[in-house]
């Protein structure tokens, strides 16, 4: 494993980092006809006990962003430093004894409770696979590490011996939460862990996870689509579009004073409780397709602003001032 030094790094620097569906032409011979770019220069650094959010309609290229850091799927290009234990890993270049080794830093939450369990082995089995398979405990050891985790996540003693198949919804996403914590990773990728839930039980699953970053220092990767649920959780918020991240800034920085159009969209469109308030314009045309994508900027199809630079130039990622990212070439004033 390539490792060196740090310099008060963050705990996860991604870098330019990119992912390419290659697109083949039915028939015999099946050539490359094109590429889909699920992740197209994706940067961002995490830091310790921070909680960043990322956000975008389907297809944005979210959750692919997270299987690509964690290597579940491998990246086309780009780099991935992970700074743990005052070393420097580069994720995207370790071989594959080096990768199982770091699966204990690394781990994720999936946004399905009902296919990501196995039905056929045990909730004790099921969360105590990832201690049995890097050999960290067997025996007495394992199930007293298992039971207590399990009664970390809210969970009995005696639901060890049971299969998934007898919990509800939110309580498989709690032996989720279990599973990938049993390690005491540094980073998690939550992708969408509270979308298949009911709302009251929502809200126990994310004070769980906030519970546990408190407790345990961890650092989260916090994939959605509900921004309600992103605003309460997040520390930063990255918004993606296309492949691309189009503002990034401090949560209360992004929902106050967005300057994407994209981002303000997105907003609006939350439904407000109060009859009185008119409801806000839907965002006309349809996502950009990441396999065609238009020239220029990718958003200017769309865009009620655009001008014909926008239809010709591609907007680079640029920082507004206080660590506020905003990928467009007139980017909107703030709100008063």
């Amino acid at each position: 494993m390539s490792e060196r030094k740090p310099a008060n790094k963050p705990l996860l620097s991604v870098r330019g980092l990119c992912k390419y569906f290659p697109v083949h032409s039915q028939g015999l011979l099946r050539r490359r006809t094109r590429y889909v770019r699920a992740v197209d220069d994706v940067s961002f650094d995490l830091h310790s006990g921070e909680t960043l959010g990322l956000v975008g309609e389907s297809g944005s290229g979210k959750t692919t962003t997270g299987r690509v850091i964690l290597r579940a799927i491998e990246p086309t290009r780009g780099s991935v430093l992970l700074t743990r234990d005052d070393t420097c890993v580069e994720v995207t270049t370790l071989g594959r004894r080096d990768l199982k080794q770091l699966r204990t830093q690394m781990q994720m939450v999936f946004q399905d409770p009902f296919s990501s369990l196995n039905p056929r082995m045990t909730v004790g089995d099921i969360v105590g696979e990832p201690l049995v398979i890097h050999r960290m405990a067997k025996g007495r050891a394992l199930r007293d590490q298992v039971v207590t985790m399990l009664e970390r996540v809210g969970l009995k003693p005696h639901h060890r011996t049971r299969y998934p198949h007898a919990f509800s919804g939110g309580q498989r996403q709690r032996i989720g939460i279990a599973r990938a914590l049993i390690m005491n990773p540094a980073f998690l990728v939550a992708d969408e862990p509270v979308s298949a839930l009911d709302v009251s039980v929502q809200a126990q699953v994310i004070n769980l996870l906030r519970r546990f970053q408190r407790e345990l220092g961890l650092t989260y990767l916090f994939i959605a689509h509900d921004l309600s649920v992103v605003r309460h959780i997040s520390d930063r918020v990255a918004v993606m579009y296309a492949g691309r991240i189009v503002e990034m800034a401090p949560t209360a920085a992004l929902f106050e004073r967005p300057r994407h159009p994209y981002t303000r969209a997105l907003l609006a469109s939350v439904p407000n409780p109060d009859p009185d308030v008119p409801m806000a314009p839907t965002i006309h045309g349809d996502v950009a397709d990441p396999g065609d994508l238009p020239p220029g900027c990718s958003f200017h199809p769309r865009c009620p602003y655009a001008t014909e630079a926008c239809r010709n130039e591609p907007p680079a990622l640029t920082d507004s001032g206080h660590g506020h990212q905003v990928r467009c070439l007139k980017p909107l004033e703030p709100r008063v």
